[in-house]
This record gives structure tokens, sequence and C-alpha cells, in this order.
């Protein structure tokens, strides 16, 4: 008979348990998971890039509800636990009682509010969970706004960069004599000080917090301190550090201490009730870094499978989550008599690396500015590796180790299978070379395999050093490959030399690069005739020869011979005499199925080759224009119903989209284009699966590019925030043109971007403004000369069409 788990918390580290009993044996165990959030588990370490706006809470969840579906584990989320019968062994939540043969315990901590005069104003929060995150974000969306972060440690600093990022005026309050003081000596402390301030975060150091002032509305206006200073605020964080959560536990008579006492095994004073995370208590130790708790999560699972697990606290290190801040810390550097230091220093280039020593041992490493050696000295500091042989060379890193011509990688080939490569996930070397060896070849399939360097990104150098010594030779560099037989140039080349040699006729194409062939064939025509129209608009003229079969019948071809034909609804808008006129199309032609498409349109399909005229022309008559659901161009613009009629709505959605498909229609593209275009962050238009997407919110709108949701399916990347409509139109404009002048032939958009990287893409289309215009004005032109609608030009002149769709040029999608 399965065995029932309850689990309170749905925290890092127990969501990580159920990933390893889950993994080890799915059907031992039926589970309960409690939470008091309303929502699962996320990867708390990435609510600074979400403050930031570097990610989006979505991006940052780490089991959705499928994943819990999947695993039959029964959600009771938003329901806090009242007690715990031990006797009984049942768990009494709000709306009832579970019973558990196991239970594991992951309430977390609390964080800790000094009690200063005016702590309980409105106004003053801790940083810990998404809702701080918003509250937080929320201020960056009033101009001129104020902030005082109390606490210079890792939350604090990273909790102010997050509000400076979305425009708030930060004052970071540090007690101490430097900012976090527990991971940094003085030096270090300088340069994290000067990096912040560079980015207008204000800091005071050796300052002591007073009182909270508040106004009439009981709402906080200010902090003052000690010497009378104050500092005016619309909102203040505390970050000063968390307590563990043991108010159930001790409530349930389990020892309790600072944390949770935990064994080796992680089970408490009752045998049937185990404990991780930040709220437990071993040996003397408690825990507030993901690194230790990840392992009492796999110490967790095995326990609860019975099998032997002993969970040993190891050295933990430390990186800060903010832009333009590399830094890392491990181990001990306090000054000693016993000790000795080895400093490196670089003002020039910001960097500063210094090492302590005890013996011929590293017992402590701080580095920022270049942090790239920091697993190597780490391991060195867990290993108590003995030094003595590389002294002289030791802090320019494992590349100096063995003389000037040590193979650069060599030092990631001699970590041990259990270094720590990926922080936030906690995962070990050893796991991703298993993963490499499995197939996984390149980065994206490590990061799906694994979850290595899947979320802050720091480590990423660190995965392609294993992807390269663990696959040696294998191990190349994605080269471009020619387009077909034709010739032995690749896309690039092509596109370069068209550009470059001003190349703007097929013949020319042919005679000038070398083709193998008199005219070309089936793969590269429809390519070369792409790059020809989207290069020289004004000089080339559109091959129709030199297209696939769908759009050269202007339509969809189906399995059974017949076409799909699709008008374009602008915005998912329509008319009551439109609808009139596809009904009507659909009875006159006998058009057997009539479907609603994803795109928020109407498909006609089933209609014979020899009525495409004629049923263009009817459609048109009613103002109907081809859909292009056969192109490779625009598709379609899904919207929602916005501000006009929906109360959450923040912007006019439905009239922004169709201003942007009436735009860009009928363009031709490397590949289909789709956008959408939701007027609040609920996103029902689902604009953060496409090529381009718009989510509007209070403060504008934000435009994020490269999604997809086909055979692959990835979340869109924000490109820019804006604040009119105005803005929104020419950025996405000058994106559609950017990738049309640089993309290979049939690459969507989110693989172009994976190539050039959004980096570039920012810096041509968002930084630049003169370049930005310029591209929407090349835009401009080609839409002058091309947009045109199709089912219009051969309706009015039916016997023009038929030569056209008859054509024997053999293209397949």
């Amino acid at each position: 008979m399965t065995q029932k788990l309850v689990v309170i918390g749905a925290g890092m580290a127990s969501g990580r348990a159920l990933e390893h009993l889950f993994d080890a044996s799915p059907d031992a165990y039926d589970v309960t998971l409690f939470n008091a959030e309303p929502r699962g588990n996320y990867n708390r370490l990435m609510l600074s890039p979400v403050l930031a706006g570097d990610k989006t809470y979505e991006e940052i969840v780490t089991h959705d509800d499928a994943w819990y579906a999947d695993n039959g584990v029964t959600c009771r989320f938003g329901e806090k636990v009242i007690n715990i019968d031990r006797a009984r062994k049942v768990v009494i939540g709000e709306n009832g009682e579970v019973p558990y043969d196991k239970l594991v315990l992951g309430t977390g901590s609390n964080p800790f509010m000094i009690p200063l005069p005016g702590h309980d104003l409105k106004g003053v929060i801790p940083y810990r969970d998404l809702e701080d995150t918003e509250t937080m974000m929320n201020l960056g969306k009033t101009p001129g706004s104020k902030a005082v972060v109390i606490g210079g440690g890792l939350l604090g600093l990273e909790a102010a960069a997050g509000m400076a990022a979305q425009g708030v005026d930060v004052t970071v309050v540090h007690i101490m004599g430097h900012l976090m003081e527990r991971q940094l000596d003085e030096a270090a402390g300088y340069l994290l000080r000067k990096s912040l301030s560079e980015k207008g975060i204000k800091v005071l150091c050796k300052a002591n917090s007073k009182q909270i002032l508040g106004d009439e509305a009981g709402h906080v206006r200010a902090l003052q301190l000690d010497d009378g200073t104050e500092l005016p605020c619309d909102l203040l964080v505390m970050a000063v550090g968390i307590r563990p959560n043991t108010a159930l536990a001790k409530a349930v008579d389990l020892e309790v201490n600072r944390g949770v006492i935990v064994n080796d095994q992680m089970v408490t004073s009752d045998p049937d009730i185990l404990a991780l995370g930040e709220c437990v208590e071993h040996n003397g130790a408690i825990f507030g870094l993901v690194a230790p708790l990840y392992d009492q999560a796999k110490v967790v699972a095995k326990t609860l499978l019975g099998q032997d697990a002993t969970f040993v606290n190891k050295e933990v290190s430390t990186k800060l989550k903010v832009t333009g801040c590399d830094l890392f810390s491990a181990g001990d550097f306090a000054d000693g008599d016993d000790r000795e230091d080895i400093v490196f220093r670089d003002p020039a280039r910001g960097v500063y690396k210094r090492l302590i020593l005890k013996g011929n041992r590293i017992i402590g490493a701080v580095m920022y500015g270049d942090t790239g050696d920091g697993a190597w000295f780490y391991n060195h500091i867990k290993d108590a590796t003995d030094v003595a042989d590389m002294r002289e060379t030791l802090i320019f890193g494992p590349a100096f180790q063995g003389g000037a011509s040590a193979d650069p990688l060599a030092a990631v080939a001699a970590l041990p299978d259990d270094a720590e490569i990926c922080g936030c996930n906690g995962v070990c070397k050893g796991t991703i070379v298993t993963a490499i060896q499995g197939g996984a070849t390149d980065l994206g399939a490590v990061r799906a395999t694994t979850k290595a360097s899947n979320s802050c990104g720091t480590c990423t150098g660190l995965v392609e050093q294993l992807l390269a010594a663990t696959l040696g030779d294998d191990f190349v560099m994605p080269t471009a490959q020619c387009i077909c037989g034709c010739t032995d140039l690749s896309h690039e080349d092509v596109r370069r030399l068209i550009k470059s040699q001003e190349l703007k006729s097929q013949e020319a194409v042919w005679q000038e690069l070398g083709w193998k062939t008199r005219n070309g064939c089936h793969v590269c025509r429809p390519a070369i005739n792409y790059y020809l129209l989207a290069d020289w608009p004004l000089e080339y003229q559109d091959d129709p020869q030199s297209r696939f079969v769908n759009e050269r019948n202007h339509a969809n071809i189906q399995k059974d011979g017949t076409f799909s034909v699709v008008p374009r609804m602008w915005g998912g808008l329509t008319t009551p005499d439109e609808l009139r006129a596809i009904a009507d199309a659909a009875e006159k032609y006998n058009v057997p199925t009539v479907k609603v498409t994803g795109g928020q349109r109407i498909d006609l399909l089933g209609v014979k080759k020899e009525d495409l005229p004629g049923i263009w022309y009817d459609l048109n008559q009613a103002g109907l224009v081809s859909g292009h659901a056969y192109s490779k161009g625009l598709r379609t613009v899904k919207t929602c119903v916005g501000k006009d009629h929906c109360r959450f709505g923040t912007q006019d959605s439905t009239g922004l989209g169709v201003k942007l498909e009436k735009l860009l229609w009928g363009s031709w593209t490397p590949h289909k284009v789709k956008l959408g275009i939701s007027g609040c962050p609920r996103n029902c238009a689902e604009a953060t699966c496409k090529d381009v997407g718009i989510v509007c919110v209070d403060s504008g709108y934000e435009v994020s590019v490269a999604g997809a949701a086909g055979m692959d399916v990835k979340e869109t990347e924000l490109l820019a925030k804006v604040a009119t409509e105005a803005e929104a139109i020419e950025v996405t404009t000058a994106f559609i043109q950017i990738y049309r002048e640089n993309a290979k032939y049939l690459d969507r958009g989110y693989k172009w971007v994976a190539k050039v990287g959004l980096d570039w893409v920012k810096q041509q289309v968002v930084d630049d403004l003169e370049n930005r215009k310029a591209l929407v004005d090349r835009f401009e032109i080609s839409q002058s000369i091309y947009r045109k609608d199709p089912w219009a030009e051969h309706a009015k002149e039916p016997a023009k069409y038929a030569p056209l769709a008859n054509l024997t040029l053999e293209a397949a999608e």
C-alpha cells in the first residue's frame, strides 16, 4: 500500500527533495503539499532579476501546475497549517485534516524586522517573497519615488539594485564599516560600493537607524538616523537577516533550539517527521544559502525511501546577482597572526583578488571584477589542498599552474565530480558531465537536462568549458552550412555578398557567385529571391516562380489537394458584414469546414483550387483581404480586449494590435511572424510566446521578442520598456526590419536572436535611436513597393491567376 507523505512548505529545499523522491521512486508516496503562499515552488534566488526587470515571475517558476499534476501531488496552496496531531499522525489545515505516514517540515525562515519605532508603519516591508518583490516593482511605476534599504548584505543590495533599475531613487543604510562584511574584506567592499554608486545608488556605511517616521495616514515618510539625518522615502525595505520559522515545530513539542533540531538523516525528534531548509538546525548550524539546502534535499529523499544517507555541512561560496558587479567570496578571510594574504590588484580594470592562506592551504578567497576562477579556488578550500608547489603563481588561477603553455581547460577538467558548478540550482560537475556524455552536446541541451546556467547565468562560462573538456575533438563551434548543392556558400556568405557586391538580380547571383547550376534549384531560389527583395526593394522585382507552393497559390494546400483560405481580421476584430460574407462564401463554394484559428481568425478549409479566384473576389467585396496564412511574413496579431472593456486592462491593446497589423501586413520576412498584444500582465493574448509580444502595463508597454510556441516552445525576451504607443510601434517595426535584413532565410525570429544575441539587437534597435529610425524608414520603403493584397490582384484578373497556380517549381514548406 502506498504510504502518505505530507510536506509543509513549497520552497526550494522541499521542492528539490520531491524531485529526488519522484526520480528514485515515483510511486513510493501519495504526496500532499501545503504552502501558505498561494503558489508552488519558485526560485527565490531569482527574485532579484525579477525585481530588476531581467526576468519575469513565470521564468523563475520551478514547478508549475503541470509538474505537480504529472507527479500526482495534491496541492493545498494558500492554506496555512494550524496544527499537527502527532499522536493521530494528521496535519490539520485551515480546510481540513490530512493523515500522514511521514511528514516533512520545510517551513523556511522569517525575515528579521528591527524593532525600531515606526517599524509597523505602512510601506515598511522585508524582502522575502514575490509579494515583497511586486511591492518594490510597483514603486518604480511612480516617477520620483524614493526608497531606503536597511542592510548592506546580499539581499539588501540586490533589492537596492533592482529598485534602482526600475528608476527608484535608492539609499542603502548599513551599520557596518563596509558592505557585505560577512563575505567581503574592506578592499572588495570599497569596490562594490563604488560600483553601486556609479549605478546611482547612495550608500551610507557606519549609519545607525534611530526611528522610522510616518505621515498622518500612517505611511512611512522617512528614516531618521542617530545623527538626526532624515532620509525621505516612499518605501522602506528591511533586509537585515532571517530567522528559522520554528513556530509550528515548537507548538507540537519537537526539539527546537535556534532551528528545528535534525540529525544527520534530517530526522527530527519525532522519527516520522523530517525537516530541511532554513527552518532546521544541524550540529549547531543554521542555513541561509541554497547549496546546503539542496544537499539536505538529497538526504531527505533517501531517508524517506529507507536508504542510507548522511548530511554533511560543507563550505559554501557566495555570489552577488547584481548586473555589473562580479563578486565571489568563500571561506574565512578574517585577519589573524597565523594567516597570510596573497593579493592582486588591477585598478584600471576594477579587479581585486585576495587569497587567505593558513600554512600551505587556502582557507578563504575574495574576488571582485574577475571571478572566473572562483570554482577552482573554492574547490581547493573545500578539499584543504596543499598549495605549496604553486604558491608563486597561485593568485593567477589554474591557467598558470604548470607553466604558461598549460591547457586552459585543464583546470575545469581537474575539478572533482562533486564540485559545484551552478550554485542557483545546486548542479555539480559530475551531473553536467553525465548529461554531456548522454547526448547533451550544446549549452541549450545542458540547460534543459540539468538546469545548470539556467538561472542567473554566471556559471555559463564554466559549463561551456566542461562541454569543451568533455567532448574534446568532438566539440566544434557550429559552422554555417552551404545553402544547397548549387554552391559552397552559406546563407550568411550569400547575404553578405549580395549587399557588398550590390547584386540585384538572380542572374547576377548565379554569375558573380559562381553557382554550379544555371538557374539555381527549388532550395536556393526561394532564399535568393527573398534576400534580393529584402535588400533591394526599389530595384528588384519579386519572382513568383521562386516561391513556395503555398505562396504561389496564396493559400495553404491541404493533404487532399484542396486549400485553406484565411481572411485577415485586423487585431482579431470583425464585423457582422464580414461574418456574413464569410458565411455566404462558405455556402456558395461548399466549404466543408469552417474553423476559428488560434490567431483569432476564421479558416475556410477544403476550398478547391479552381474556386480560389472566385472566393477571393467575393470576400474582397466585403473588404476582407488575405490573411497571409501561407506566407513567410506577418501571419497574425493576436490581441485581448484591453482597457476599453476589461477591468484589468491598462492600455488599448486591441487598437495597438490593429495599428501594428495594418502597418506590418504584407511584409516578406525570413519566416512567418506572429505578434501578440496583451492589455495587462495577465497576458490573455499569450504575448509571451510570440515572435513579438507586447504586454501593456500601467507605465506603458513592454516589448519582448524571440518567443515560440510550435515544435519549440520558448518564452520571449524583453527588448524594451517604452512609455507610449508610438514608441512601441517604432521599436516593433525596427525589430522586424533588422530581422528582415539580417536573418537566414527560414530562421524563425527566436533562432536568429539566439545567433546574434539579444544585446546586439538591443544596441541596434533600442539604444541607437538614429539607427532605429533608419530601420523604420527602410521598412516603409519596402512596404511601399510590396504591400499589396494578392487576393485582390488575382481576383480582378482570374485569367492571370491560372498560370501562377500551376507553376512546376518544386518547393516544400
